[in-house]
């Protein structure tokens, strides 16, 4: 299986893409299937082939994002230093998934630092979209915001219609 230079994989060296793709496994799941959940060790890294998986967080559940789109990777705390999952993995839909063992995965990026430095910059990408999102979801739900300046003791205060 070769899954396309794109996204998390795009720019990355043929050998070293198919090096990681020779340590995934690929794996079905059924509708209401969690891969994962808060607290759970974080072994493994996802990349979306197939089907919409939901990220939640908390007892309620509240949805932070929806993986849709194949080629996005999920499950990152397992290659940031995270013990443990910050969401819950929950598949909406029959999905099919590429899953990797953090530890084989680290050891290949160990041993190609190059190609091993692009893929953590994709990674940083999709984090730094992911977190601009949810500012956004965040910003709307509120009536109005108030942000503290921390360093200057000034108060910032916005109404629904500003955002």
């Amino acid at each position: 299986m070769y899954l396309k230079q794109k996204d998390m994989f795009w720019a990355m060296s043929k050998d070293f893409v198919k090096k990681v793709m020779n340590i995934s496994k690929t794996e079905s799941h059924n509708e209401g299937e969690f891969l994962f959940r808060i607290g759970d060790p974080a072994n493994q890294f996802y990349v979306l082939l197939k089907g919409h998986v939901k990220l939640s967080l908390g007892e309620a559940g509240h949805v932070v994002y929806v993986v849709s789109h194949a080629g996005e990777a999920f499950g990152w705390s397992s290659l940031t230093g995270r013990d443990t999952y910050s969401a819950a993995a929950e598949c909406l839909v029959k999905t099919k998934v590429l899953k990797w063992d953090k530890q084989g995965l680290q050891k290949i990026m160990e041993t190609d630092a190059a190609n091993g430095l692009i893929f953590f910059k994709r990674l940083s990408e999709l984090l730094g979209n992911r977190l601009v999102q949810s500012y956004t979801i965040i910003s709307s739900s509120l009536g109005s915001e108030v942000s503290p300046s921390f360093g200057t003791r000034q108060v910032m205060v916005t109404t629904a219609t500003e955002l």
